[in-house]
């Protein structure tokens, strides 16, 4: 097997193992934060649960860049392995707390230390053959979204047989077999000193204003926080609306059914779409997936059942599939040689920073327009990313600085 392919194996691997990690405690959180930490009043413990959630993307926000940086620096694996041994540690440590603000510490040191995801896309971005990126981004992409998809299954199942605390224990010791693995057998060719005339050493502000300064980049930042705001901003809300379409009985398999066929579509169709991109361009599919996503959201405000519903969110995982490998490819093609960890970097920042806005988004409006009205705002969101995005990728590429002269 060739070098680039065992790598993406390996990397699959480790980030199906740390999206599974991370959403594993979805299920329970509320209930350990009541049973195990303490906290008795239901209004605490909702504050405290998702404060604990949340606590996680803010510092991962403000942290990767600084990562993608030293990943510039020092190289791709070693970021790699510091960010999957750290998680690790704190995942164990989680299932020693004691208190509510023990948990959501622990939790925001986890958002600090994590980067998993940026460094294993920016080393396939360098490891993979130019014509395989698009493939690479979306195999990489399944493995993250069977992670999400599986983790609150998996976390909810062990949580009925083994109970809350040793779900961490597992979860670290995974999270550290992960990251040796990949420490062992993913290979990087990363040469120092052949990336410091490059920029390597600039600051993060300097990094950000060369970044920018090709007008691709700040779309593609863009259209990552628009497609994780449209996406979210109604995930909170399915278990209501499907009750609502289907009623109380099987409530929690209708609505846990309906939260996961998205993200199997997803995952069966990123590979697929990401080679296709490769073929005929990212842009192309960025842009008609964008479109197909916007069009999807909107037989979801008029179905009457749970069975439309669930056709509708799988159509929309659909198109899913080849956004986000999508913005990762041309993100590669757009960004500098030697300032690759700092874009995907600061392209993962955006991305908490959707995954923050999205619910709260979705909170604010839901007294306002409803879940069905929510369907319709992302609608219109992913459909103005697509013409700015559209229309600012068309642009003629600014070479040769763009790309590291």
């Amino acid at each position: 097997m060739e070098r680039w392919k065992i790598n993406l194996a390996v990397l699959w691997f480790g980030q199906f193992l740390v999206m599974s990690g991370m959403t594993m405690i979805m299920p329970f959180i509320s209930l350990y934060v009541q049973e195990e930490l303490g906290v008795s009043d239901p209004t605490h413990v909702a504050w405290w649960a998702n404060a604990i959630f949340a606590a996680n993307f803010i510092t991962s926000f403000i942290a990767q860049p600084l990562w993608g940086g030293l990943a510039d620096r020092y190289g791709r694996k070693i970021m790699l392995l510091r960010s999957g041994f750290g998680m690790a540690i704190v995942m164990l440590l989680m299932g020693f707390a004691t208190s509510a603000w023990q948990l959501l510490l622990l939790r925001m040191m986890n958002g600090v230390i994590s980067g998993f995801v940026p460094a294993a896309t920016a080393l396939m971005s360098a490891s993979a053959p130019k014509e395989r990126i698009g493939f690479a981004m979306g195999t990489l992409q399944s493995g993250a979204v069977a992670g999400t998809i599986l983790g609150p299954f998996i976390g909810g199942s062990l949580a009925e047989w083994v109970g809350y605390r040793p779900i961490f224990y597992i979860t670290g010791t995974l999270l550290f077999a992960a990251s040796a693995l990949a420490w062992a057998v993913v290979q990087e060719n990363f040469q120092r000193g052949s990336v410091a005339s490059k920029g390597a050493n600039l600051s993060l502000g300097a990094s950000f204003r060369r970044l920018v300064k090709a007008p691709q980049i700040p779309a593609l930042f863009a259209v990552t926080v628009g497609i994780q705001v449209s996406m979210l901003s109604s995930m909170l809300l399915i278990p209501l609306f499907v009750q609502e379409l289907h009623g109380p009985e099987l409530l929690a398999f209708y609505a846990g059914l309906v939260g996961s066929v998205t993200g199997f579509a997803n995952m069966a169709a990123s590979p697929l779409l990401g080679r296709f991109a490769d073929r005929i361009g990212y842009e192309k599919v960025l842009t008609v997936c964008l479109i197909g996503a916007a069009l999807a959201f909107v037989p979801q405000a008029f179905v009457d059942n749970v069975w439309q519903l669930l056709a509708s969110r799988f159509l929309l995982g659909l198109f899913m599939g080849g956004m986000l490998p999508s913005v990762n490819a041309l993100l590669r093609v757009y960004t500098p040689d030697g300032m690759e960890s700092r874009a995907f970097g600061f392209n993962s920042s955006f991305l908490s920073l959707g995954n923050i806005l999205g619910p709260m988004l979705g909170g604010a409006l839901a007294g306002w327009i409803g879940i069905r009205g929510i369907f319709l705002f992302a609608c219109g969101m992913l459909l103005a990313n697509a013409a700015w995005t559209w229309t600012t990728l068309r642009k003629k590429r600014i070479a040769p600085n763009v790309r590291g002269s």
